[in-house]
């Protein structure tokens, strides 16, 4: 964009221009979150985490009769991984969640690993009737025998997903392989048929089936490799969107911060072949280090499509600073695409947790050098902006949040590289895992209309979405609870901040 020279200077103690007129808020960003919260210091106030133990990939979303469910890799004995079953969350609004009681548990031959659920409306299973057709999860049921084979059982339930009972005739599909897993299944209207997409994770391949009943299914092709394949392949997820169909494959390790990342493909699905589209490379659903076995909704009203990604990475989730829980969900997403590219927005859900607005910048400049105090924010917000640099000479800019006694998280523009980045090397406690603290970046080139960034931020996570969703960077960060102040920075030049608003938001947690 041009370099503009007229802008009123953050030149005041506080960094606030004169004009705006907004002065340094004390701590009451946000709602008081519960006893629970107050008690639980990286407890997530806008993000789902478990009360106690531990937690990864989500599995089985559906939305049905008006609630949206979550299951979710859990272990009900421990908060470190083992014992894998399906946990239970529910939710009317995808932001205030309800944990329910262990949905589908591990038992002495099997670990319940990650899968579907899907609504058998024409009962085509048999598990339900006319009157009560089923739910029916299909999971990955790892033995826990030596030969440690991964087999695809069923699950059903007749109550709207409150209680669930496993298929006597288990396993439906048995290759006799160690490494076959997380069964992606849904409806595929054009060929009256369920399709589900598993993954062959150290073949770098995904491979479709086909059934009638969910009980007996066909092999029909297989995907791959293609694109990224550092690591193994886990969590494929096939929907539509828009004229074309989008598969998403989660890759560990090798993802662009290094450990766990999920990677997408675009193209065609004939009800039997997905057909990437042409020159096709790898391309990221999200650049940060937390953001891996990420699924999408089935069955969400108005055609919309939610996705919902582990917010965690393998290199040190056993290790991160929480208890009595360990692991949480990223933010849900509403999905599209622009220009063959994945674009991403939080839920519109979220501006009912909108309370008043806590800053409000247009037309400012951030000279040389700063590292201006702009707000106290809290713990937890949302913050738009739209950054440009003043001259040619600016080498980076951005925002330093949830600041305060020394520590920072930066989210940045490096104009030289091209690049945005986070960087969490000072955000708090980073010596739990010598793989945590680091900086991660994403390609983006600078509109002419200027940086825009939408953030939110949480106890302890950071969520950017740039250049209209089409970047997204996921980064989790521990600071001290005393952290809250936002910053700007500029280094070689002046950055115009043509706006800049911070909302702030209420507590979605519960008790």
């Amino acid at each position: 964009m041009p370099f503009p020279s007229r802008r009123t200077v953050l030149t005041s103690a506080l960094g606030v221009t004169a004009a705006a007129a907004v002065p340094l808020l004390g701590g009451t960003a946000a709602a008081t979150p519960g006893a629970r919260g107050r008690a639980e210091t990286y407890r997530p106030r806008l993000h789902f985490s478990p009360a106690k133990n531990w937690i990864n990939d989500p599995n089985g979303l559906i939305h049905h009769e008006g609630r949206w469910h979550l299951f979710f890799q859990y272990n009900p004995e421990g908060d470190v991984w083992g014992n894998m079953s399906w946990g239970h969350a529910v939710s009317s609004d995808l932001l205030h969640w309800e944990e329910r009681p262990v949905a589908i548990a591990h038992d002495e031959q099997e670990m319940i690993f990650s899968g579907s659920v899907v609504y058998d409306e024409r009962n085509t299973s048999g598990l339900g009737s006319a009157d009560r057709p089923p739910l029916v999860a299909i999971y990955t049921s790892t033995l826990k025998d030596d030969s440690g084979l991964q087999r695809q059982s069923l699950a059903y339930s007749t109550d709207a997903g409150e209680t669930w009972t496993k298929y006597a005739g288990n396993p439906v599909l048995d290759i006799g392989a160690r490494d076959f897993r997380d069964p992606s299944v849904f409806w595929h209207a054009d060929s009256g048929r369920w399709v589900m997409a598993l993954a062959l994770p150290t073949e770098y391949k995904i491979r479709f089936y086909a059934s009638d009943d969910l009980k007996s299914w066909r092999q029909l092709s297989d995907f791959g490799p293609l694109g990224a394949t550092g690591g193994i392949w886990e969590c494929p997820n096939l929907f539509p969107l828009g004229d074309r169909w989008v598969l998403l494959v989660s890759l560990n390790p090798g993802g662009p911060a290094g450990g766990s990342a999920t990677q997408y493909f675009t193209g065609t699905f004939d009800g039997t072949t997905f057909s990437p589209d042409p020159e096709q490379g790898t391309r990221w659903v999200d650049h940060g280090a937390d953001c891996y076995a990420g699924i999408t909704y089935n069955d969400a009203p108005d055609g919309r499509r939610v996705f919902l990604p582990w917010m965690n990475n393998w290199l040190y989730a056993d290790r991160v600073p929480t208890t009595p829980w360990r692991g949480a969900m990223g933010f849900p997403r509403e999905l599209a695409l622009h220009n063959g590219r994945l674009t991403q927005a939080p839920v519109h859900e979220l501006e009912s947790l909108r309370t008043r607005t806590l800053l409000s910048l247009t037309d400012a400049t951030a000279p040389e050098g700063t590292r201006r105090l702009l707000a106290d924010t809290g713990q937890f917000y949302e913050l738009e902006a739209v950054l440009a640099p003043e001259s040619p000479a600016t080498s980076a800019f951005g925002l330093d949040i949830r600041t305060g006694g020394g520590s920072y998280t930066r989210v940045g523009y490096d104009t030289a590289a091209g690049e945005l980045y986070i960087d969490r090397r000072s955000s708090g406690d980073v010596g739990f895992a010598a793989e945590f603290p680091g900086v991660h970046r994403a390609p983006l080139a600078l509109p002419d209309g200027g940086l825009d960034l939408r953030i939110l931020v949480d106890a302890s996570s950071v969520e950017v979405y740039a250049a209209g969703g089409t970047v997204c960077l996921t980064d989790q960060i521990f600071p001290d609870p005393s952290a809250c102040a936002l910053r700007a920075y500029a280094d070689g030049g002046a950055v115009g901040i043509e706006t800049l608003r911070v909302r702030a938001l209420r507590s979605a947690l519960r008790g």
